[in-house]
């Protein structure tokens, strides 16, 4: 699913400006690549939202610009609640990209009804595929894992079209026996999640 946004120019940039824009429900935007000057646009922050809860990765624009982009960046508030600012790079749906797609692990391990703990190494890998073939997520079982043993990026699900850019070698997860005293141990238990915490940015025009 690719996203609309109506975008318009924005005439003033910096902190002031771009505090009045937020005031006004907009969220500026910053519009680069394929050679062509950047451009200076704001899009309402309802349709910011409304990305955000599609998770989507590739954008139409209609309005003061006309392209399809990829979302490259977002930067947050410090508290990692609202997008300051957005940027979007200009591609050609059928032009390869490179881009991070998150991971998601399913399945009951084997190595977990024996006691052992599933730990994951990764929650994303990149992979290189057409703008218009962007995958929401990339998928693993990991029934068949055992104590002792891992998996790597290579036994990833690919869907058609997309390319593995991660090391193949690379470890995404593993199951290892709880360590002495460790409360989380046992079937039930499991690694304690990484904090992955948004980059904290300054606002900019």
């Amino acid at each position: 699913m690719t996203d609309v946004l109506h975008v318009e120019l924005r005439e003033q940039t910096g902190t002031t400006a771009t505090r009045r824009l937020r005031d006004k429900g907009k969220t500026p935007v910053v519009l680069y690549g394929h050679g062509e000057k950047s451009v200076h646009l704001s899009v309402a922050t309802s349709e910011v939202s409304a990305l955000l809860r599609h998770h989507g990765k590739t954008v139409r624009l209609e309005g003061a610009a006309n392209d399809h982009a990829l979302v490259c960046q977002m930067q947050w508030d410090p508290l990692g609640v609202e997008v300051l600012h957005l940027d979007l790079l200009r591609v050609s749906l059928e032009e390869k990209v490179l881009v991070t797609v998150p991971l998601k692990m399913y399945g009951d391990a084997i190595g977990v009804r024996q006691g052992g703990i599933l730990l994951e190494n990764r929650h994303d890998l990149q992979v290189r595929c057409s703008a218009s073939a962007i995958p929401d997520e990339l998928r693993i079982g990991v029934e068949g894992l055992q104590i002792g043993h891992s998996l790597h990026a290579s036994d990833v699900e690919l869907p058609p079209g997309v390319q593995l850019a991660t090391a193949a070698e690379t470890v995404v997860c593993h199951i290892e026996l709880p360590k002495a005293g460790d409360e989380a141990g046992g079937a039930g238990g499991a690694a304690e999640p990484e904090l992955i915490g948004r980059k904290k940015e300054v606002e900019e025009g």
